[in-house]
C-alpha cells in the first residue's frame, strides 16, 4: 500500500463515522423522549361470584363421574 491509500482509507473512515453518527440521531431518539402510554389493568381479584342456581345447583348430574353400566367382571377381556 502507498502512502495515499492509507491516507484515503483513513478520511473515508472518519466521514462514515461522522455520517452514521449524525443519521443514528436521526433514526433512533433519545431515551428521554421515548414515552408511552400504556392501559393500566386492574389487578385481578381471588373473589368469585357464586354461579348461576339454574345452570350449577347441587342437585345436577356430574359428569365427571365414572359412570358404569352392566357387570364389568363377567368378561374381563373386550376381544
Amino acid at each position: 500500500m502507498k502512502q495515499k491509500d492509507i491516507i484515503v482509507i483513513i478520511v473515508v473512515i472518519f466521514i462514515s463515522g461522522v455520517a452514521s453518527f449524525f443519521i443514528s440521531n436521526l433514526l433512533f431518539s433519545a431515551p428521554d423522549k421515548r414515552n408511552t402510554q400504556v392501559e393500566v389493568v386492574k389487578p385481578i381479584s381471588s373473589d368469585f361470584a357464586k354461579p348461576d342456581e339454574r345452570y350449577f345447583n347441587s342437585e345436577a348430574i356430574d359428569p365427571t363421574q365414572l359412570i358404569q353400566i352392566g357387570d364389568a367382571s363377567g368378561n374381563p377381556q373386550p376381544f
